[in-house]
């Protein structure tokens, strides 16, 4: 008899972009992204950090300050990372899994490359001007969708340590 526990495919591409987050270096805020195919292969993933070649150590981490003093003007998101990382140059029909709702940038990105649903684990910036846009952008795009992240699962265990077999 197969196991009855196993991960559906959103909560497995959503764990995904979860262990993806895990990679960025930014002390507030590690968000990942998933883009899975109709076939439900996985084509990108992505987390929020600095561009290629831009030392981790040489540019700003913080919130508050002078718009140049910050990271919000060298941050590439998780969703930008994703689409810009995928395996494929063809996204269309793809789904795109991430932490937080897509600012109104990445939204932008979404949308042009063809990708057909967002499916989303937090929406804590739903109050802001950039994510309003988002919506107001995804509400009056035709091929696209948005859907949050719903599961009976609260967290999944990972461990390197394999069991005995």
């Amino acid at each position: 008899m197969k196991r009855e526990d196993y991960l559906s495919w959103d909560e497995y591409f959503m764990a995904v972009a979860l262990l993806s987050a895990q990679r960025s270096k930014d002390p507030n805020t590690q968000v990942g992204a998933c883009v899975a195919n109709e076939q439900n292969k996985i084509v990108g993933v992505g987390y929020n950090g600095l561009p290629w070649g831009c030392s981790d150590d040489e540019f700003p981490w913080d919130r508050q300050g002078s718009f140049l003093d910050t990271k919000y003007p060298y941050v590439c998101h998780a969703e930008l990372n994703a689409v810009l990382n995928s395996v494929s140059t063809n996204l269309r029909k793809c789904r795109i899994y991430v932490g937080l709702f897509p600012c109104n940038e990445c939204t932008k990105v979404i949308i042009q490359s063809g990708i057909g649903e967002i499916i989303y684990l937090s929406d804590k910036y739903k109050d802001t001007d950039q994510i309003r846009a988002s919506k107001i952008m995804l509400d009056k795009s035709p091929n696209i969708f948005y859907r949050q992240f719903k599961s009976e699962l609260t967290n999944i265990n990972i461990s390197f340590l394999l069991p005995d077999i």
